[in-house]
């Protein structure tokens, strides 16, 4: 094959040489069937794509991260503000609102555009926020915090429906859903960094001059970060590999541009039974994750005054727990392929979290706060990935943007819902009441889950392929063909 790839660079020019992988880089390669010719395509590996995840979760944690730094410091934010609690909270619901409009046409873009397009995009939206709120350290500019916020938000529509497609893009069968995982595992990590930095950045002082300082020194931080980063994502971000990483993916690139609609893609998913009740499920679990992130400085101070640092802490301990479950959650699934069963475990054991968090949070001790907080995360955050994965599962070979944004779509929705209808109940009945409002809805999702019926598309791509490259070379056997002559027509 290294000859016969020679012979075609010689024959019909360099760029021809540069569609084979590097071997510095090359860690697997294999040959698929292409389609009724018999010709082979070759897969491969590249450790690049290990550079690519980890810069991929590094500008979604510099996002995320400002997504709950204003709501962690809520108390303090109204005070230098001079606003209503409700309008700190719209700081963190403006992510959610913004999602909802922008989705479609930011996921025609990734489909159209690619990857790195998309990438670019995003960060240069996040870095301007963050620029913007640098700006905005003064009382009476709350409006301009508002701008700021409002273009990381529009940043944030860019970022969370990659992960499931640069997974597949990059990544072997074997390796997507720990790939996904690891970018659910950067916004995560920002959303600990946003509970745990802002309180100790911005104490509670009285003096006016010196809490603007505070917050300036907050926003310089993370303005300096989003540039660093936006600046390696020129640099280092690349659209695709030179050669598909799986044969569901090297199905996916015979596609033609001119065969493919978005319109008839979404279409497809919305008939899609299966999927819609993912959907729903979805953003019942993840919309109670944003309600309860929003909301947690001010569930806390309420039964713990003087706490502000402690409830970031809680945050934290949500977060890096959460995080812990969706790298065991995304290995898990590649072990075993269960989609449906651990969807449904995990989601079992969010509710019963939930239960146990809202029936001991008015105990008076915070280190019990600490314990069920931590559980909850764990299997809440943890399910992020895990829907994902099986949405690409039930609705394969239509594009992982567009069903990634469905599912983050309805996530947003009832984000919003459960935010504005959660911080109402706390304010008239208190946290437990909240609290059991969520649990409500946390059994429905249960409920829907358990209703999914099963359908793994992609890994069934994956092994008929591997099944018709087994028939392939066993019928040349047969024929009299040798190992080496198989080897030579690219079929090994």
């Amino acid at each position: 094959m290294g000859d016969r790839r020679a012979q075609d660079a010689k024959e019909n020019g360099p760029h021809l040489a540069l569609t084979a992988p590097n071997p510095a880089e090359q860690v697997e390669c294999s040959s698929i069937p292409n389609g009724d010719s018999g010709s082979a395509l070759t897969t491969s590996l590249y450790k690049k794509r290990w550079a690519i995840v980890f810069l991929f979760s590094s500008y979604s944690l510099s996002n995320a991260y400002q997504w709950i730094q204003y709501g962690i410091i809520s108390n303090i934010i109204v005070k230098f503000y001079t606003v209503e609690a409700f309008a700190v909270d719209w700081l963190s619901m403006i992510y959610m609102l913004t999602y909802i409009p922008f989705i479609f046409p930011v996921t025609w873009l990734l489909d159209k555009k690619g990857l790195r397009v998309t990438a670019l995009v995003a960060n240069a939206l996040n870095c301007a926020g963050t620029w913007i709120k640098v700006a905005s350290a003064k009382p009476e500019l709350f409006w301009v915090t508002m701008v700021g916020q409002l273009l990381s938000s529009l940043a944030q529509v860019f970022i969370l429906g990659m992960p499931a497609r640069l997974a597949s893009v990059w990544f072997g069968a074997d390796e997507v859903s720990t790939a996904c995982s690891i970018g659910v595992f950067g916004n995560q990590m920002g959303i600990a960094i946003g509970f745990l930095v802002p309180p100790i950045l911005v104490p509670n002082v009285d003096d006016m001059t010196e809490l603007a300082y505070h917050i300036r020194i907050m926003f310089y931080i993370s303005a300096g970060v989003a540039t660093f980063i936006f600046v390696l994502v020129i640099i280092v971000f690349q659209e695709r590999p030179e050669l598909p990483p799986t044969q569901a993916q090297a199905q996916a690139r015979s596609i033609q541009p001119d065969e493919y609609s978005y319109m008839a893609s979404i279409f497809r998913l919305l008939r899609n039974k299966p999927f819609m009740l993912l959907v729903v499920s979805y953003g019942l679990n993840v919309g109670c994750f944003y309600a309860i992130s929003t909301l947690l400085n001010r569930m806390i101070i309420e039964h713990y005054p003087g706490e502000e640092v402690n409830a970031g802490r809680i945050g934290l301990t949500i977060v890096i727990a959460g995080m812990a479950g969706s790298l065991i959650c995304g290995i898990w699934l590649d072990k075993t392929k269960t989609y449906k069963q651990t969807t449904l475990v995990v989601y079992v054991l969010s509710l019963v979290g939930m239960l146990v968090y809202a029936f001991t949070l008015n105990l008076g001790h915070l280190w019990v706060v600490f314990v069920t907080a931590g559980v909850l995360g764990f299997f809440m955050t943890g399910y992020l990935p895990l829907g994902f994965e099986f949405a690409v599962e039930l609705t394969y070979p239509e594009s992982e943007g567009t069903s990634s944004g469905l599912l983050n779509c309805s996530a947003q929705i009832f984000g919003i819902i459960f935010t504005i209808s959660q911080g109402k109940i706390i304010d008239k009945w208190g946290t437990l009441a909240g609290n059991i409002f969520l649990c409500i809805f946390l059994l429905i999702g249960t409920v829907m889950t358990g209703l999914i019926k099963s359908d793994l598309r992609r890994q069934k791509a994956n092994q008929q392929t591997e099944v018709q490259t087994v028939s392939k070379i066993t019928a040349d056997l047969e024929g009299g063909a040798s190992p080496p002559e198989i080897l030579k027509e690219g079929k090994l």
